[in-house]
């Protein structure tokens, strides 16, 4: 990649593709195209098709995509598919036609078999079934990995897949509903502080173990991997390490001073019980997460993003 090629980050405002456009220009990667939902609706086959012939990016990062916590994957399972295939559909297609040098494709853990063995390897997906409760966002993200690695082999498209664990940092979702489990906790956690509550209400049993890693570390994989990986299939992203909802939701505790009682809702779905990710592929390229969990979950605590939005 040169400093002067024209660069196109999809969904530029969400939590992932803001990070990527904040690591490009570190890097010095300043021509960059950014289009708003507004100005650009990616489920539109045709505003697509226009958007590229116009602009003609030298390498995209496919960053949108319709996303949500357990609650929102459940109730609205059609728009999920529809709209995240139609997203990739449109931006993985274009970018064969208008010559695109190379395409970054970032999909979810959530890929993998719900009772896939610990840690998550690659040569895992569709080896069992999904986890019921996000199988359409699951089915649509397993279809773009197949779709650029089909583009790869009948056009020689240079199209690369990565798929990152959990996620938190800055312009995260802390929708009350709608939001995953760590800025959930968040914010549920310090309002409790806050308001002085005695109790707060953890989903679930508590013994689920999740892997979270900070939205710049992607970022950071992701620019190295648009440099330096380009073979089919895809890669995971992540630290390699997991911890449970309960130790979670401790460590916030702890960082947000709250010495109330932690209550667990067992009536309200786990989810899957594991989602570790073995990320030896990604360390053999030359790549490892820089960015602890208290020293990142205390950085976005401490930038309190949920006071702007309540």
């Amino acid at each position: 990649m040169n400093k002067s090629d024209k660069i196109y980050v999809a969904g530029h405002r969400g939590m992932v593709g803001s990070a990527i456009v904040r690591r490009l220009q570190a890097e010095g990667f300043n021509n960059l195209v950014l289009r708003t939902s507004a100005e650009l609706d990616l489920t539109q086959q045709q505003a697509v098709a226009d958007f590229f012939a116009a602009e003609k990016p030298d390498y995209v990062f496919m960053a949108a995509a319709k996303v949500g916590g357990i609650v929102a994957n459940n109730t609205y399972r059609a728009q999920f598919i529809y709209e995240n295939l139609m997203i990739q559909n449109n931006v993985i297609h274009q970018s064969y036609l208008h010559g695109v040098k190379k395409l970054l494709f970032l999909g979810s853990s959530c890929i993998y078999p719900k009772l896939a063995p610990q840690p998550l390897k690659e040569e895992y997906l569709l080896t069992g079934l999904l986890e019921p409760t996000n199988e359409p966002y699951a089915i649509a993200k397993i279809a773009g990995i197949k779709m650029c690695d089909a583009y790869r082999a009948q056009y020689g498209c240079r199209f690369i897949s990565a798929m990152p664990t959990n996620l938190y940092g800055p312009n995260d979702n802390y929708h009350p509903q709608n939001s995953h489990v760590l800025p959930a906790l968040l914010r549920k956690i310090h309002t409790a502080k806050t308001e002085g509550l005695p109790e707060v209400e953890i989903w679930g049993t508590g013994t689920p173990r999740r892997e979270l890693m900070h939205v710049d570390d992607l970022a950071d994989a992701c620019l190295f991997l648009m440099k330096n990986y380009d073979e089919e299939g895809f890669v995971n992203v992540g630290t390699g390490e997991d911890i449970t909802i309960s130790e979670l939701a401790q460590l916030i505790c702890r960082i947000a001073g709250y010495e109330g009682h932690l209550r667990y809702n067992t009536a309200q779905p786990d989810g899957t019980p594991r989602k570790l990710m073995d990320v030896s592929k990604l360390h053999s390229l030359g790549w490892r997460h820089s960015i602890s969990l208290t020293d990142g979950i205390r950085s976005v605590y401490q930038a309190q993003e949920w006071m702007q939005l309540a």
